[in-house]
């Protein structure tokens, strides 16, 4: 492609091109619609014939009406109406000795839609008022009847069609939008519990060691056995406090499930799939984690593969188990190692539960997860609270 041509069809950022590619289509998708221009070279068939004036009109105009229709796709969403209003100028300029050009204004009207941030209504009335004026100059001209029945009609179903599906994509893009939002709002809260329990759990645990190791330095030469005892605290202080922070760790890098379910409709619902659920009810931290963890796996299962229509979550639990039940209404065949589903069987494996698959192809897939209840065993210990009263004796002997 020549560099002028390049530039000059380079997409703005607000226009149906650059929508197109943010959403992972194809760039020039909206292009296959020209193959309606068919009918510019039909037209003559019903009319006159093809004469020496319609092959130069038409060697003309129907390159114009590219370059129109093009920049309608490339330009900025302001400016992209004015070339849609373009292609109905010229077929209104043309309609005296060129019936072909009708075609140009249906495009015309199509186009007017766009991506414009416009509502049904007005796009209707915008489109009646055009389709008005049109009627009263071809029956000016004297155009058969039928001529005045079927131009105004396509252009104002098929408009209507496009803005129908205009409307959805926008509702799609702000869904997605709201998606990444409630992601990125849930990213910030994240790193402020990290802030604040870092700040809990080492403030003071740093503090207290800096007294321990000030006070045995100071206690080095006169009493080295309480210096040594000093040292031994300081040292266990510092073992507690790392298994603090690899268990703080491993919270940080779970999930909070009523937040995952709530991405986890948005994601569905983007896609098009009705999601069912309910409120989570209390469980173990540990086991909320891990479930978050094969729910967003599930969750993004239905999105790309499913194929499905409706989906459901349900969630129970008692004082001996918790159990998770992922469903939807899609094409079914999901293996056991596939899609993810070996990830999620490892984890649900590592909280000592079970995952079970029921996905006959046709029939959908039903994922049951069965996590029993248990408590940790081996507490964990907390030198913050241990050492709590520690800190005020190393402190009054630091100062002494």
């Amino acid at each position: 492609m020549p560099p002028s041509l390049s530039a000059w069809l380079k997409p703005a950022p607000d226009s149906v091109v650059a929508d197109n590619i943010r959403l992972g289509k194809w760039a020039w998708l909206d292009t296959v619609h020209l193959f309606w221009t068919v009918w510019v070279f039909i037209t003559p068939v019903f009319g006159p014939g093809y004469t020496l004036s319609w092959a130069l009109i038409t060697l003309w105009s129907y390159p114009l009406f590219i370059a129109l229709y093009l920049l309608v796709l490339t330009s900025p969403r302001r400016r992209a109406p004015l070339f849609a209003m373009a292609m109905i100028v010229l077929a209104v300029s043309l309609a005296a000795v060129y019936p072909s050009g009708l075609n140009y204004f249906i495009f015309g009207c199509v186009m007017l839609r766009s991506n414009r941030a416009v509502s049904t209504v007005r796009y209707l009335i915008e489109l009646l008022l055009l389709n008005g004026a049109l009627i009263a100059l071809i029956l000016w001209i004297g155009y058969p009847w039928q001529v005045t029945v079927w131009v105004p009609l396509l252009s104002i179903i098929i408009g209507l069609i496009v803005s129908a599906e205009r409307a959805s994509s926008e509702r799609d893009a702000a869904l997605r939008l709201s998606h990444e939002e409630v992601r990125r709002l849930a990213a910030t809260a994240e790193r402020e519990r990290i802030g604040r329990d870092l700040h809990d759990l080492l403030g003071h645990t740093l503090s207290l060691i800096t007294l321990k190791m000030e006070l045995s330095r100071k206690l080095f030469e006169r009493d080295p056995e309480r210096s040594q005892r000093e040292l031994a605290e300081a040292e266990q202080i510092a073992r507690d406090a790392l298994a603090q922070v690899r268990s703080a760790v491993t919270g940080f890098r779970a999930a909070d499930f009523a937040a995952e379910l709530a991405s986890a409709h948005l994601l569905l619902e983007s896609s098009h799939v009705h999601l069912r659920y309910s409120p989570p009810p209390a469980m173990p931290g540990w086991i909320e984690a891990g479930l978050a963890m094969v729910l967003r796996e599930a969750a993004t299962n239905i999105a790309r593969h499913a194929q499905a229509n409706e989906a459901s979550i349900t969630l129970q639990s008692d004082a001996n188990a918790v159990v998770m039940e992922v469903a939807d209404d899609g094409r079914g065949g999901a293996t056991k190692n596939g899609n993810g589903l070996a990830g999620m069987r490892e984890r649900v494996m590592a909280m000592g539960g079970t995952l079970e698959i029921d996905s006959p192809h046709g029939r959908g897939t039903r994922l049951k997860v069965c996590v029993p209840v248990r408590e940790p065993a081996i507490p964990v210990t907390t030198p913050v609270a241990a050492g709590g009263a520690a800190a005020g004796d190393a402190m009054q002997e630091v100062r002494a």
